[in-house]
């Protein structure tokens, strides 16, 4: 059965300062904040069930903003009390979520910027098809060490070739 590719909604990141990462992504990434800081606690409220329907009892509370990329995909952030780092900020191995990706074509002006904000180039910026193709991409980290990648191009032109050369 053929279906109709589904959109992509939003991503929630978890970091130890809130502020910081709202201030980070709005002015380093551009991402418009549609809902600023906000408080949640665990009380009888709509927000708090869905809270703890996800984190069960006890959660007590946390901090949350909503922002926005250009195209309308959502970054959910969310400042946890007790949040901790992973020891290894790419558990590629381990099954789940380790990275997403956003879109520039100044793939190293962006690179750069994030670095001067605290943020950190995990790697050279690489051509996908060296000689051939303008499409770059480089992973980086913000300064919460979250890992994402960067691409120059769109997702389909970059892939749409087929096997890599």
């Amino acid at each position: 059965m053929n279906q109709t590719p589904r959109s992509f909604s939003h991503i929630g990141l978890s970091v130890p300062d809130l502020d910081a990462a709202v201030k980070f992504y709005s002015d380093v990434l551009g991402f418009y904040v549609v809902m600023t800081p906000s408080e949640v606690v665990e009380d009888d409220s709509a927000i708090s069930a869905m809270c703890t329907d996800v984190f069960g009892p006890g959660w007590g509370s946390l901090r949350i903003a909503h922002l926005s990329t250009a195209d309308g995909i959502g970054i959910e952030i969310f400042e946890f009390p007790g949040n901790y780092a992973p020891e290894d900020k790419l558990e590629h191995k381990r099954h789940g979520t380790f990275h997403f990706a956003v879109q520039d074509p100044d793939v190293e002006g962006l690179t750069r910027r994030i670095v001067e904000a605290g943020g950190r180039q995990r790697m050279p910026i690489r051509a996908y098809f060296p000689g051939t193709k303008p499409y770059r991409m480089v992973y980086v980290e913000d300064p919460f060490g979250i890992v994402f990648e960067l691409y120059s191009h769109s997702y389909e032109l970059t892939y749409s070739t087929g096997a890599y050369e």
